[in-house]
């Protein structure tokens, strides 16, 4: 998009020509025009805090867009040194520019105006804020996020760009696995009050994801990458206040999650949601200007749903322990069936604190104004780019791959990102290593992704070679629908209560007293039912992609 002049309305007459440089494709934002009439002191202190800003968005983001206006300047009001809001409800948009007129969106800001800080301030401050609250939590065990942030840095700037991915994932893991070794060995299996383990967890996603899309980006061709690749490449190499707040920042350096550095910089920079709204074709809906999402509604409901969490943590994870299913007396005089019955209730009274601590995670980024990916089907704004988990689907999975697809899904996708699609060999079984190596060395661990692996190739071949045959009727799908949530949802509760267990006798005791029944049934359907190969990730030549998106734009 070509970079404009912006013109002030009312009665300023200035004019600025100090333009900004265009990054991915997108408009930079553009000096304002001041107005010709300085307010009073305590009204420029109230326009400095976005009195009388008008913003495309959700109010006036700090850290997101800052306070963004549109490119018709500033309000007549506060150019007479009023600090009331101008009356009218929505921001008239000016004449689009040429690429976005071809790309069939209705007339939209030229470009935007930043009233606030630049990016350097809020990358700032987003980063002392985020080195203040990791301080403030883990004491001096927060020297451990930073000493492997820094290593990382330097292998980043030293490391050639064919091997930049491998360092960093060696370094990043092996310093995330040493520190999980202290917490048995030196704690004894003790979860500290001051565990920092789970920050750094978050910290070796970002610089493993980081390092294999800078490598994407200037190591390898565009032909070689696929689509969700070449989208997410990075061209340069990032400065060092930007490398600190992409792995620092306030937002995420508690509970995650973790996010592409892309779509982070394009946040920093105001671009978050502008990008994702020009990605629809808003004049084909009826359209004559850009919708202004706002992210109160879904902070709202994840609050709700983090309150409702918190409550039944407080209430049924302290009355159902995973310990009482391996008690001598509850084996002695439960039968099978009954130990299943309550193995379901003791996994689903154990979910509430990763849901509370995932969408409070979730709610804080949108706060911010972090978090939109577009529009779904229905015309409905999306806040879920760091959705975590989706409930739902969880709670209604009919499959063992639905379950994990919607459970802690920013890791399901970063093992997708740096393992699944460069595995050479064995990629499910490498991934499932990889997972549990990445949340620790307890043994529970171990024997939790290792029984996920076969159960996962089981449920892959059942799924290939018998569900077509429960399609032919409405009551065969829903018999199959039941069947297959009834085996998910108890397949899972065998395999994560390792998971929970952590030691390994409380663990073969459970699996003994339910007779290895999964294990068991799982290696009889790889013995006997033929497996498919699946399709792996199909990379498009650059040159198709671009055919395509031209095509689609012309319809």
């Amino acid at each position: 998009m070509q970079n404009s002049r912006a013109q002030g309305t009312g009665t300023g007459t200035g004019t600025s020509t100090d333009t900004g440089t265009s990054t991915a494709g997108s408009p930079s934002p553009a000096r304002c025009p001041r107005p010709a009439v300085r307010p009073p002191a305590a009204r420029r202190r109230r326009w400095a805090l976005g009195a009388g800003c008008w913003v495309p968005g959700a109010g006036c983001w700090v850290l997101g867009a800052g306070c963004w206006v549109r490119s018709g300047g500033v309000p007549a009001g506060m150019q007479h040194g009023r600090g009331a809001r101008s009356p009218a409800p929505h921001h008239r948009l000016h004449a689009a520019a040429p690429a976005e007129r071809a790309a069939g969106h209705p007339a939209g800001p030229d470009q935007f105006c930043s009233l606030h800080a630049s990016s350097a301030v809020r990358h700032a401050f987003a980063t002392l804020f985020g080195i203040y609250f990791a301080v403030f939590c883990f004491g001096w065990y927060s020297i451990h996020l930073f000493v492997l942030v820094m290593m990382n840095y330097g292998i980043m700037n030293t490391a050639s760009i064919p091997n930049i991915h491998r360092y960093s994932f060696v370094v990043a893991m092996g310093y995330l696995t040493l520190c999980h070794i202290s917490r048995i060995y030196i704690f004894h299996y003790g979860i500290l009050t001051t565990d920092f383990s789970g920050p750094l967890m978050i910290i070796t996603q970002k610089i493993t994801t980081l390092a294999c899309q800078l490598h994407d980006g200037i190591g390898r061709q565009a032909e070689e990458l696929t689509a969700e690749q070449n989208r997410l490449a990075v061209k340069t190499r990032p400065s060092l206040l930007e490398y600190l707040s992409y792995l620092l920042n306030f937002m995420s350096i508690i509970a995650g999650p973790c996010s592409n550095y892309k779509d982070y910089i394009a946040f920093i920079e105001g671009r978050h949601v502008h990008m994702k709204l020009l990605e629809v074709n808003w004049k084909q809906k009826g359209y004559d200007r850009l919708p202004d999402p706002s992210p109160t509604g879904a902070v709202m409901y994840k609050l709700c749903i983090t309150l409702v969490s918190l409550v039944l943590f407080l209430t049924l994870t302290k009355n159902f322990p995973m310990a009482y299913i391996v008690d001598n007396e509850f084996l002695d005089k439960t039968p099978f069936l009954s130990r299943l019955g309550y193995l379901y209730v003791v996994t689903q009274a154990a979910k509430p604190k990763y849901y509370f601590a995932w969408t409070l995670a979730d709610a804080v980024n949108n706060a911010a104004g972090y978090g939109f990916s577009g529009v779904d089907e229905r015309g409905a704004f999306r806040w879920d780019l760091l959705s975590n988990l989706n409930i739902w689907n969880i709670e209604t999975a009919t499959s063992f791959k639905m379950y994990i697809e919607n459970w802690n899904i920013q890791t399901a996708a970063w093992l997708k990102r740096v393992c699944y699609d460069r595995a050479p060999w064995y990629p499910t079984a490498l991934t499932f290593i990889l997972s549990a190596l990445w949340h620790g060395i307890y043994p529970g661990y171990y024997f939790t992704f290792l029984t996920g692996i076969l159960i996962t190739l089981a449920a892959r071949a059942i799924r290939s070679n018998c569900r077509h045959y429960f399609l032919s009727s409405v009551p065969l799908k829903i018999a199959y629908d039941v069947a297959t949530w009834v085996v998910t949802q108890l397949a899972v509760c065998y395999t994560v209560a390792p998971f929970v267990m952590l030691a390994v006798e409380p663990t073969v005791k459970f699996y003994k007293s339910m007779y290895f029944h999964m294990h068991i049934l799982s290696i009889l359907v790889l013995l006997v039912l033929p497996i498919r190969p699946q399709a792996r990730s199909v990379r498009k030549p650059q040159n198709e992609a671009i055919q395509n998106s031209v095509k689609s734009k012309d319809k």
